[in-house]
């Protein structure tokens, strides 16, 4: 088993929120009033899939399988797809993508090495956490953007990427090892408050209240919890 050196020690449990918000709540929420302009929000959207491809690669260099590797390099090959795609949209808007991303940068390698984890489990649940809810999240601000732009970044956010085979890869290691769930429980609920860090910051700062943002954030907490309770953990 690999392990790293720089731990983080996890921080105190994010107090769990409220069930999942009604569809009918979230399609109140106007995403025009949420989402950035254009440029910055495909800026920080393909960074942070370049960074969700860092780790992955990461996670395939220190794979102790064969077929570990095989699924985790196709995961990682979809999410630099979709870096790519994002970085092409920015050049439809004839801007240089390197200039969008550059601002977003120390962020994002904050939020990447703080749920990074201490060892290659900690570090697939981080993926499988942290990607799954930041995706969705992108997807849904998209509807923001003007029409043809917003459809064409929702359909490269929601192409399937890493999911299945990291909670292929993460049931099997708990089935072998039961006493691992505790300590990925403990991991899975500590990535929440990082992740909504990285969430808020994609907001355009406007005069909507915390109520108007709230429905979009609940479900936020929702998908996370979804994914913990498909690996049988406590979220």
């Amino acid at each position: 088993m690999v392990f790293w050196t720089n731990r983080r020690v996890p921080r105190p449990e994010t107090p769990r929120m409220r069930p999942r918000v009604a569809p009918t709540e979230l399609a109140k929420v106007d995403f025009a009033e949420l989402v950035p302009e254009p440029v910055p929000f495909l800026g920080q959207a393909a960074y942070i899939q370049l960074e969700f491809f860092e780790n992955l690669a990461r996670a395939v260099a220190t794979a102790p399988t064969l077929p570990a590797k095989e699924g985790l390099s196709a995961a990682a090959g979809v999410a630099l797809r979709k870096h790519h795609a994002l970085i092409a949209e920015l050049r439809r808007l004839g801007v240089e993508p390197d200039d969008v991303m550059a601002p977003f940068a120390p962020a994002t390698d904050r939020f990447r090495l703080a749920t990074s984890g201490a060892d290659w489990f900690e570090l697939l649940l981080g993926i499988h956490i942290t990607a799954g809810m930041l995706d969705g999240y992108f997807s849904r601000l998209a509807q923001g953007l003007p029409v043809e732009l917003g459809s064409r970044v929702r359909a490269i956010l929601d192409e399937e990427g890493a999911s299945v085979v990291l909670e292929t890869e993460l049931k099997s290691a708990i089935a072998n090892d039961p006493d691992l769930a505790d300590r990925l429980a403990l991991w899975g609920r500590s990535l929440v408050g990082d992740t909504l860090l990285i969430a808020r910051s994609a907001l355009r700062a406007s005069e909507a209240s915390g109520d108007d943002v709230e429905p979009v954030f609940t479900e936020l907490i929702a998908d996370h919890t979804r994914r913990m309770d498909a690996l049988g953990l406590t979220a």
